[in-house]
C-alpha cells in the first residue's frame, strides 16, 4: 500500500512593485524591473532544486504573495507554475492564489491566461473606495480601477476573489470605514481581509506620522468591531482574526500558517516551515539569485524545532483562529494537560475574552482586540507548568500529571 503524500504549500515572494506604500514594511522593491528575468529564473531554478525533497508530499496549495506579484506579468508567472506543474506532485484541486494590484490587474485577458496557467484565486489590494486615502498613502489606483480589476478578474473565470482592506488609515472617520466596507461587499468577494493599520518603524509613515492624525486605539475597536458585526450580516463568517469568508472560501493556504502545517518559500525574504525546520530567506534580492546560481549562503535564519516545543507556536496561532483550540489535541500533540491554562482562561470568560463551545476555547471579537494580551498570558501560564515539571522532576517526584 502507497503511503499517503503530506499536504505541503509553497509560498513564492515576488518582490517588484511599481511604488511602494509610504505604511509598507513587507520587502519589496519600485524600479527595480530590469531584475525580474534574473529573479524568475533563479525562482524556477530553486524550485527544481527542493523539488526532490517534497517527493513525498502532494502540493494543495501555491501563494504568490509580494510585493505585487502581478507586476511581474503573466509571461513570467506561467514560467513560475509551469516549473511547479514539472517538478511537483500538485493536487488537482490546489488552491493556487496570486495577490495583485488594482492597477496591475486590469487586463482581463492576462488573467484569463494565469488561470489557465492554474490561477484559480486573486487577492486584490483594494485597501480603501476613497481615492483621497488611498493618495495619502501612497497607492498608485483608484475605486474605478478596483471595480475594473475585479470585473476583469470575473471575465477571465476567475471564480474565488478576495478584496483586502486597511482600516485606521490617516485621517480616516468610523463612517469613511463604513463606506470603504460597503463598497468592497458591494464587489461580491468570495472573502475579505481587514486589518488595522500598524504603523511601523523605518516606514514613510512612521517618519510623517506627526503630519496626520491617525484614528487612536479607541477609534480602531470601533471599527474592528463593526467590521465583525456588519461581514456577519453580510454572509461573511469570521475564521480568523482579520479574514472572513463565505462558506468554503476560506484561504487554504493561509490556514497553513495558523495550523502549523508544512510550507515551503521561496524568493528573498520568504519565509519556510517544512522538514521540521523553520527557516527564512535574507531580504536581499541579489543575494538570493547569486545564492541560486552559486550555492552562496541566503539563509537570514533557520531553527530545527522539535514537536514537542512546538506549543507555544500552537497557543499563538491558534488564538488568531476562530475556532480556537481544541484542549483533546493540545494533549495528544504535547502529551501534557490543558487544565494549566483553564484558571487563566475562566478569567477571559469572565471579563467577555473567551468562551468555550463544543470543547473549544476561542476568542471573542472582543477578545481578538486584546489578542496579544491573551496569548500573553496563556505563555505565562504554559512557562510556570513547565517550570513546575522541571522542579518536580529535579526533587525526584514523578506524580506529576502527565
Amino acid at each position: 500500500m502507497k503511503a499517503e503524500r503530506k499536504p505541503l504549500g509553497l509560498y513564492i515572494h515576488v518582490p517588484f512593485c511599481k511604488q511602494k506604500c509610504i505604511y509598507c514594511d513587507f520587502y519589496s522593491l519600485p524600479h527595480q524591473e530590469s531584475r525580474m528575468d534574473d529573479y524568475t529564473a533563479a525562482v524556477c531554478a530553486h524550485l527544481t532544486e527542493t523539488a526532490p525533497f517534497a517527493a513525498g508530499h502532494m502540493v494543495d496549495t501555491v501563494y504568490f504573495g509580494g510585493g505585487t506579484p502581478s507586476y511581474l506579468g503573466p509571461a513570467r508567472l506561467g514560467k513560475i507554475l509551469k516549473t511547479i506543474h514539472k517538478k511537483y506532485r500538485v493536487a488537482k484541486d490546489a488552491e493556487i492564489t496570486l495577490e495583485a494590484n488594482p492597477d496591475s490587474a486590469g487586463d482581463w485577458k492576462a488573467l484569463r491566461a494565469l488561470r489557465r496557467a492554474g490561477v484559480n484565486r486573486v487577492s486584490l489590494g483594494m485597501q480603501s473606495a476613497c481615492d483621497e486615502e488611498l493618495a495619502r498613502i501612497g497607492r498608485v489606483h483608484t475605486q474605478a480601477q478596483t471595480a475594473a480589476a475585479v470585473e476583469a478578474v470575473r471575465r477571465a473565470g476567475i471564480k474565488n476573489l478576495s478584496l483586502d482592506l486597511i482600516y485606521g488609515l490617516p485621517e480616516q472617520s468610523l463612517e469613511r470605514w463604513q463606506e470603504n466596507l460597503s463598497a468592497a461587499v458591494a464587489l461580491g468577494p468570495e472573502h475579505l481581509s481587514c486589518y488595522g493599520l500598524k504603523v511601523e518603524e523605518g516606514t514613510p509613515l512612521f517618519r510623517q506620522r506627526e503630519a496626520f492624525t491617525l484614528p487612536g486605539d479607541d477609534a480602531q475597536a470601533d471599527m474592528y468591531l463593526y467590521t465583525v458585526e456588519f461581514l456577519e450580516q453580510m454572509g461573511y463568517a469570521q475564521y480568523e482574526i482579520s479574514n472572513f469568508a463565505r462558506a468554503g472560501k476560506e484561504s487554504r493556504h493561509n490556514l497553513k500558517y495558523w495550523n502549523l502545517d508544512e510550507y515551503a518559500g521561496f524568493g528573498p525574504g520568504a519565509h519556510s516551515d517544512f522538514g521540521g525546520v523553520r527557516y527564512a530567506y535574507a531580504r536581499d534580492l541579489d543575494g538570493y539569485i547569486r545564492g541560486v546560481q552559486t550555492g552562496a549562503p541566503m539563509l537570514s535564519e533557520s531553527e530545527q524545532i522539535p514537536p514537542l516545543e512546538r506549543d507555544t507556536e500552537w497557543i499563538m496561532l491558534g488564538l488568531r483562529l476562530s475556532r480556537g483550540l481544541d484542549p483533546r489535541e493540545f494533549e495528544r500533540r504535547f502529551r501534557r494537560r490543558f487544565s494549566c491554562f483553564l484558571p487563566f482562561l475562566e478569567q477571559c470568560r469572565q471579563n467577555g475574552y473567551a468562551c468555550e463551545e463544543e470543547g473549544r476555547w476561542h476568542l471573542t471579537p472582543k477578545g481578538f482586540l486584546v489578542s496579544n494580551q491573551i496569548i500573553g498570558g496563556m505563555l505565562d501560564a504554559l512557562a510556570q507548568d513547565k517550570r513546575r515539571r522541571a522542579e518536580a522532576a529535579a526533587r525526584g517526584d514523578f506524580r506529576v500529571e502527565l
